[in-house]
């Protein structure tokens, strides 16, 4: 079901993504430079939450829809890898592993750009950027400095 395929003979990428027909959405607005979110409509629950997911995981109500989010966060906890083997990766290095509090409520694990690792720091505001991964490209929500 993957609609990002690889040529014939190129070496695996390990940062894109897989998309379905369930995924789509949210990664068709990441190319139009949108985030996503989920939210639930159920009556007395009506919490967002990310990564997408075809039913609530608070109250496993169906009645699910997507939202677009307003792209900022802070900076909740990151690692800086120094290592990584597989493709891309290697090219990267180091990079910063993070997750975020996206300002509607829910986290969301992701990567820190454009921000020396001196500068980082618990609470700091970061706004949404997308990279452009693969071919074809599939546009990955990153986070850097508001």
């Amino acid at each position: 079901m993957s609609a990002t395929p690889r040529p014939s003979g190129a070496t695996p990428r390990f940062d894109v993504p897989e998309i379905d027909d369930f995924t789509r959405p949210y990664w068709e607005a990441a190319a139009e430079g949108r985030l996503l979110i989920r939210r639930c409509r159920t009556v007395g629950c009506a919490r967002p939450h990310h990564y997408p997911r075809e039913f609530c995981p608070y109250c496993w109500g169906e009645d699910v829809e997507w939202e677009e989010a307003s792209g900022r966060a802070t900076l909740y906890t990151w690692s800086v890898v120094h290592r990584n083997d597989l493709p891309p990766f290697g090219e990267r290095l180091p990079y910063v592993v993070a997750v975020v509090d996206l300002a509607e409520g829910p986290r969301m694990m992701t990567e820190v750009v454009d921000c020396p690792e001196a500068g980082l720091g618990i609470g700091m505001r970061l706004r949404v950027r997308f990279r452009a991964c693969g071919d074809p490209a599939v546009s990955v929500p990153v986070f850097g400095p508001y």
